[in-house]
């Protein structure tokens, strides 16, 4: 896999998207998932829409190496 370069803000949506998807999978009261899933859906748009997708050479294999990116950075941050 080649290194990518991705936006600095691009980076940071995903990982908000990762961090929100696992609050989410936990067990919390109604209210508190409301709000959860109205993020999830609002950095679901925003990273589906984002402007790098128009300039990436192959948008899916892109699209998993971010997810890729930052599931690797979050478990080195973690270790």
């Amino acid at each position: 896999m080649d290194a990518i370069d991705f936006p600095d803000d691009l980076v940071q949506t995903q990982a908000a998207w990762n961090a929100t998807y696992q609050a989410l999978a936990a067990p919390r009261p109604r209210d508190t998932t409301t709000a959860l899933r109205h993020r999830l859906l609002r950095l679901s748009v925003r990273l589906w829409w984002h402007p790098y997708w128009k300039t990436a050479p192959s948008v899916p294999a892109a699209r998993t190496d971010l997810r890729q990116l930052v599931r690797a950075h979050g478990a080195v941050r973690a270790a």
